[in-house]
C-alpha cells in the first residue's frame, strides 16, 4: 500500500454510445464510441508519487481494464431449470 496524503479527489466519467434498433423488432444494439475519465487530485505529495499512485490504481481497476481489454464473454440463460439455446450470440 502506498502511504500518500490526498486531501481531495474527484473523478468524472463520460460514456459515449449509440443505442439503435427496435425493441418490438428484436433488433436493439448498443455501439460503444468511447469512455472518458477525468481525475482531479489535491495533494502536496511529489508529482512522481502521485503518478505512481494513479498508475497503480489504473492497473488494478477492474472496470477500466474491462473497457480497454477485449475479453471473451460467456453467457447462459436458464428458464425454469432449462437452458435456452440461441442460434446467434447474445
Amino acid at each position: 500500500m502506498m502511504k500518500l496524503k490526498v486531501r481531495k479527489s474527484r473523478c468524472h466519467v463520460e460514456f459515449d454510445y449509440l443505442l439503435s434498433g427496435s425493441v418490438l423488432k428484436g433488433t436493439v444494439k448498443t455501439t460503444w464510441k468511447g469512455v472518458t475519465t477525468n481525475l482531479e487530485i489535491d495533494s502536496d505529495e511529489p508529482m512522481d508519487r502521485i503518478v505512481a499512485l494513479v498508475r497503480n490504481a489504473k492497473g488494478g481497476c477492474f472496470a477500466e481494464n474491462l473497457v480497454v481489454q477485449q475479453v471473451p464473454l460467456h453467457s447462459s440463460v436458464t428458464l425454469r431449470g432449462q437452458t435456452i439455446e440461441f442460434k446467434e450470440d447474445l
